[in-house]
C-alpha cells in the first residue's frame, strides 16, 4: 500500500467532517494548541471543551499561567484525572517563560524537553500550530495504522511500538500536514472507534486490511486482561466545633500528587491514628457507603467516615500542608473526583 491513498482520502474526507469548530482549533496559537493537546491525552474531547474553555478564560496566555498559584490551576482541572498533567503545564510554562522570553519554542527539541510533552505530542503541537511536519502517534492514530495495516502483535510490545511510529512517518503528508494529523485523529475518534467501528463511514475501507478480513475490532491486538486489584482506604472528615472539615495536601508527586483531600488512615483505627498522627482526638460517627474510584491500574475502596473533634486543637495548627476549610465557602484549590464529591455531600448537611 502506497502512502498517496491514506492523506489523500483522509485530506477529502476531512474537508466534509471535520472536526474544524473546536475551541482551540479557531487560531493557530501554540499554548492553545499546548493546552488542548495535555488535556485530550487520555481524555474524550467532549470532555474536555469546558475544561479548556474554562482554563483559558482563566490562563488565556503563558505568562498567566506561569505566574498562577498551584492551587489555583489545580482547581481548574479537578474531575479531568491525570492530575500530573497539570502540575506538568504549570511547571512547563514557567520554563517556557524563563527560558525561551514566553514564546513557546519552535524546535522538536525544545518542545520535547518541556515536562509533560513526549514524542507524538511535541509532533501534534508543532504541526498543528506551526505547520512543520512530523509523525504523531496518540491512541487513535495507533488504533487507525493498526488496522490499516491489520498489524498483529499487541500494542504494549516494543516492535510494535517501533513499526506504527514508521508507518506515522511513511504516511505523513508533505503538503497539508497540519489538516492530516487533524485528520487522522478526527477519524480514530469519530469513525474508527474502539468498539463498533463505523467502516461503511470510513475513507480508507477498501485498503483496510483489518477491514478485508472482516474482522476490524481484533484489532489493534491487546494483550491477555489481567485482573484489576482493589485497594482500600479510609479517608476521615473530621470536623471542628465551627463545622469546619481538615483537610491536607497530598505530597507533589505520586497520586493525586498536589491535590486537597481528607487524611487517610488506610487500615485499623481511626481514633488511635488520629491521636498517634495528628495529636488530636476524634469521635467517629458511622461511615458512609464505600465508593469505588478506578484508576487505570487498580480499584481504589474509599470508606468516608465523618468524625468530630474532641477536645483542643492546639496541636494541630494550619500550614501550608494543612487548613480547616469551610465547605458553604469554598476557595480555589484542587480537589480529586471523590473528594469533591464528598465535601459537595458535607455542604447539604
Amino acid at each position: 500500500m502506497s502512502e498517496r491513498p491514506i492523506s489523500r482520502r483522509l485530506l477529502a474526507w476531512y474537508d466534509r467532517h471535520g472536526r474544524k469548530t473546536l475551541p482551540w482549533k479557531r487560531k493557530r496559537d501554540p499554548y492553545r494548541i499546548w493546552i488542548s493537546e495535555i488535556m485530550l491525552q487520555q481524555t474524550q474531547v467532549a470532555t474536555v471543551i469546558p475544561y479548556f474553555q474554562r482554563f483559558i478564560a482563566r490562563f488565556p496566555d503563558l505568562r498567566s499561567l506561569a505566574r498562577a498559584d498551584l492551587d489555583g490551576v489545580l482547581h481548574l482541572w479537578t474531575g479531568l484525572g491525570y492530575y500530573a498533567r497539570a502540575r506538568n503545564l504549570h511547571k512547563a510554562a514557567q520554563r517556557v517563560v524563563n527560558e525561551h522570553g514566553s514564546k513557546f519554542p519552535r524546535t522538536f527539541e525544545a518542545v520535547a524537553d518541556l515536562p509533560g510533552i513526549g514524542r507524538s505530542t511535541a509532533g501534534a503541537i508543532l504541526t498543528l500550530a506551526f505547520g512543520q511536519r512530523h509523525p504523531i502517534l496518540d491512541g487513535n492514530v495507533k488504533r487507525v495504522l493498526a488496522r490499516y495495516h491489520a498489524i498483529d502483535t499487541p500494542l504494549n510490545k516494543r516492535e510494535t511500538e517501533e513499526k506504527l511510529w514508521q508507518l506515522a512517518e511513511r504516511h505523513t503528508p508533505r503538503q497539508r500536514v497540519a489538516d492530516y494529523t487533524q485528520a487522522i485523529m478526527d477519524l480514530g475518534a469519530t469513525v474508527c472507534t474502539r468498539t463498533k467501528p463505523q467502516c461503511s463511514a470510513c475513507p480508507l475501507r477498501t485498503n483496510c486490511r483489518a477491514c478485508r478480513l472482516g474482522a476490524p475490532q481484533d484489532f489493534p491486538v491487546r494483550t491477555a486482561a489481567r485482573k484489576t486489584p482493589v485497594k482500600a482506604t479510609q479517608m476521615l472528615m473530621i470536623r471542628d466545633t465551627r463545622g469546619r472539615v481538615l483537610l491536607q495536601r497530598r505530597p507533589p508527586a505520586g497520586l493525586w500528587g498536589g491535590l486537597w483531600g481528607f487524611p487517610e488512615c488506610a487500615d485499623g483505627n481511626a481514633r488511635q491514628w488520629c491521636r498517634k498522627t495528628l495529636g488530636i482526638n476524634i469521635q467517629t460517627e458511622s461511615p458512609w457507603p464505600v465508593l469505588r474510584h478506578s484508576f487505570s491500574h487498580f480499584h481504589l475502596d474509599i470508606t468516608p467516615i465523618p468524625a468530630q473533634v474532641v477536645g483542643a486543637t492546639d496541636q494541630l495548627m494550619e500550614n501550608a500542608e494543612t487548613v480547616w476549610y469551610n465547605v458553604r465557602r469554598p476557595d480555589q484549590r484542587g480537589f480529586s473526583a471523590p473528594v469533591k464529591h464528598l465535601l459537595d455531600e458535607l455542604r447539604k448537611i
